[in-house]
């Protein structure tokens, strides 16, 4: 039998890797839905060329084109942003959900309360809303596979079984294009200085992300929603040739480590098979050419997005979702040349200080929670106005 497929944010790089999978082995899935929120280019040559059962935009003003674009395919078309969140509960097997920010969390949640797989690229979602993520795992049998290169590495290496042998699970960080950057050149560091990562094509606020170290404070909150250790057993360590993307170190002194070449497409398909393998086009690691592996400690005073984040997740409660929304305030703030690189990590900081709400219990109380951080990001961002 084929195994049922949804994938939410099909149009973005994760979804088209997923599909390129897909794609080579075509009749061991069938594809239930297919949704992106604006794309309605992409996802009408998805759906033309998958043939899921919908496809679904959220703009509500693209549904007359992509009806008629799918007129007589068998494919249904379908608009709206309840359209989306449906789609997730649609009774998949296998659920991707990859779509970008706090949009995702209502889907991610339909998906879990549908007892399925989810494989998990949303870093937002475990981020803001993790407590009540795993919650609802566990209260619908859904099984989370993390899509992240380092998440599924640790998840790779790590005995599920006896967790208590498990010392430290160790993060690896690329670094981003300024990890041997000296404070005064990044004080000056333009936008299109830190989109330019040195080993992985991200978009750009993904990229950023990597130049400020945020996303690796970011994978440490999720670490610990994943995975049963304590925050101080979660290391960060720098990793330029991003090959080891994580590793977990054992109280016997062993270490296993889970090595690759920087393509999504091994750690999409891990999760597609789980808990076989399948066979990708993914290149062979070549440690000969390879020929070494360097690592260093992240330097707190240069990237002290690490401080926040680990911060964040000892002070719990609301403190993770603020610090995402935030976050990504000041990153588009620095991508529109309003504020400097170094003070994205400032007007998070400045954020987090003055605003700490009770914890939510809700996905509706995450998002009010994401939405005044959002507005109070945006009215401290002239404090660092250039």
């Amino acid at each position: 039998m084929s195994r049922t497929i949804t994938i939410l944010g099909a149009t973005g790089s994760v979804g088209r890797s997923t599909l390129d999978l897909i794609g080579r082995d075509p009749n061991g899935y069938e594809i239930v839905a297919l949704t992106a929120r604006k794309d309605i280019d992409g996802l009408i040559e998805l759906a033309g060329r998958f043939k899921p059962r919908q496809a679904v935009i959220g703009d509500e003003t693209h549904f007359g084109r992509l009806r008629e674009a799918l007129a007589g395919t068998g494919v249904e078309a379908v608009s709206g942003e309840q359209a989306i969140i449906d789609a997730a509960g649609a009774g998949a097997d296998w659920t991707m959900a990859a779509i970008v920010g706090t949009a995702g969390l209502k889907p991610v949640m339909r998906a879990l309360e549908g007892g399925g797989t989810l494989a998990l690229a949303n870093k937002e979602a475990l981020v803001s809303a993790g407590d009540l993520m795993t919650e609802a795992a566990t209260r619908h049998g859904a099984t989370i596979l993390p899509v992240d290169s380092e998440h599924n590495a640790i998840f790779q290496c790590f005995d599920h079984a006896r967790p208590q042998g498990v010392r430290r699970i160790i993060l690896t960080a690329s670094g981003g294009p300024f990890r041997d950057w000296a404070l005064d050149e990044m004080r000056v560091a333009t936008p299109e200085q830190a989109v330019a990562h040195p080993n992985w094509a991200m978009g750009a606020k993904i990229s950023v992300d990597s130049a400020t170290l945020m996303n690796k404070g970011l994978e440490l909150i999720e670490a610990a929603r994943l995975f049963p250790v304590r925050p101080e057993q979660i290391e960060i360590v720098v990793h330029p040739q991003s090959v080891i993307h994580s590793l977990v170190d054992y109280i016997d002194g062993s270490v296993l480590a889970q090595l690759g070449a920087p393509d999504m497409r091994v750690p999409i398909a891990y999760a597609l098979a789980w808990p076989a393998r399948m066979a990708t086009p993914c290149a062979a690691l070549d440690l000969v050419a390879l020929s070494r592996l360097d690592f260093q400690a992240p330097d707190p005073e240069r990237f002290p997005a690490l401080a926040l984040a680990r911060a964040a997740l000892e002070q719990g409660g609301a403190k993770p979702a603020i610090l995402n929304a935030a976050n990504e305030i000041a990153v588009a703030s620095f991508l529109e040349k309003r504020i400097a690189f170094l003070d994205i990590a400032a007007l998070v900081g400045a954020v987090l200080d003055r605003y700490d709400p009770p914890a939510p219990s809700s996905i509706d109380e995450v998002l009010e929670i994401d939405r005044e951080a959002r507005g109070r990001a945006t009215e401290l961002q002239g404090t660092y106005a250039l």
